[in-house]
């Protein structure tokens, strides 16, 4: 290390982040002091001060190492802190940080969301921030930020939400790329306009009659779990989309035009028919279809699913390279007339061969075990379109 240049030893350094590290090297020699300041991110886990017994607080170590880095670009955060300290060290780096990742842990500690200034409300200095990530969050007030025109990013993992505090909080974020709200609870209804939005996961927990109203003319990627009601009218650019529902059911869905989509998964106890039905019809175009849906019925009233046409059903999704069939949803297929047309018709030229060697459907759960007769009619279905010769290949 000593033969090296100084910008080699500066650059080796700038790539460590560790907090309890940087305080070693900071102690080996003059030179590794005067090469630390360069260093681009700070990272403290959650026991970096779990054996302290210096005189200086915990919050105000931190603040002396944040202060001789020179521009630091990431600051990550899991040990506790005070809300105090948290404004010292962003008014220190507020005008070069851009990413800021901070373990609240006050999902339980009320007063911490009504102390004024709260640490939510710390976070609005650092303006030039491109992602945030925060767990363990209690937001019941609107936080006090302005706007966060460069942030492009924004992950809560962990929190409990009011509806008007979510609201206020995402539209201090114009400009987010990518949205991500994970075991969250306390919100009803959820309306989001976010014109930049490409990549979105919801994850609310609870009783599961949530509520959720997209406007993201830009949406790619959506994955919603926990809610009722859910409207998404801008989809032309949706190439992936999941829905379930593991705690209450879903009654309505109202989605644009899914051309463009690749993917879709259903899951859920109980779906509304109608909400099945018309994704599947919107989704004509898809190429992986995953459903694991147990009852259908509307509101308390559980029912099976209906009869459904084997033929009519791949025929109307001619895309289809793979599909995903699990529970209940697959006994629909062994009705008495759901399979009348398979030796007479097979489905699209996507699972008959022309989707290529992951073209496949996929029966689970063991079902095929179950009922034996759907999976050799599906099998002879495949040999009269003459994919197969069936004096080559035993039948299953």
């Amino acid at each position: 290390m000593e033969s090296l240049p100084d910008a080699i030893v500066q650059c080796i350094f700038s790539h460590m982040n560790n907090a309890k590290d940087v305080a070693i090297c900071n102690c080996v020699s003059k030179r590794w002091k005067e090469s630390l300041p360069f260093i681009k991110s700070l990272f403290f886990p959650r026991n970096s001060f779990d054996n302290h017994d210096g005189s200086d607080h915990p919050d105000t170590i931190v603040c002396k190492m944040i202060s001789s880095i020179v521009k630091l670009e990431e600051l990550v955060v899991y040990s506790p802190f005070s809300s105090t300290g948290l404004a010292s060290w962003l008014l220190l780096v507020s005008s070069s940080l851009k990413h800021l990742e901070l373990r609240l842990d006050n999902l339980a500690e009320y007063h911490s969301c009504i102390e004024s200034p709260s640490k939510l409300d710390c976070i609005s200095s650092a303006k030039n921030l491109e992602s945030l990530k925060l767990w363990g969050v209690l937001m019941v007030k609107s936080p006090k930020w302005d706007a966060f025109p460069k942030l492009q990013s924004l992950e809560i993992v962990g929190a409990r939400l009011e509806d008007p505090a979510l609201t206020a909080a995402l539209q201090a974020c114009p400009n987010l790329k990518n949205l991500l709200l994970l075991g969250c609870e306390g919100v009803r209804s959820v309306s989001l306009e976010l014109l930049n939005l490409e990549q979105c996961k919801l994850d609310f927990y609870g009783g599961g009659h949530y509520a959720l109203t997209l406007t993201c003319p830009k949406i790619e990627f959506l994955e919603v779990q926990g809610c009722s009601w859910i409207s998404v009218r801008e989809t032309t650019r949706l190439r992936n989309l999941s829905i379930s529902n593991n705690a209450g059911r879903v009654y309505m869905v109202d989605f644009g035009k899914l051309a463009a989509l690749e993917f879709l998964s259903i899951r859920g106890v109980q779906w509304c028919w109608n909400a099945i039905s018309k994704m599947l019809h919107l989704a004509s175009e898809v190429k992986h279809l995953y459903m694991k849906v147990e009852f259908t019925g509307d509101f308390d009233n559980l029912q099976p699913f209906p009869e459904i046409d084997f033929v009519d059903f791949f025929n109307s999704h001619p895309k289809l390279q793979k599909f995903d069939i699990h529970g209940a949803m697959f006994a629909a297929l062994c009705q008495k007339n759901s399979l009348k047309n398979v030796r007479a018709v097979w489905v699209g030229d996507s699972l008959s061969g022309g989707g290529g060697d992951n073209s496949q459907i996929a029966i689970k759960r063991g079902a095929e075990d179950k009922h034996p007769r759907v999976a050799l009619e599906v099998w002879k279905g495949y040999e009269v379109n003459g994919n197969k010769d069936s004096s080559d290949e035993e039948q299953p």
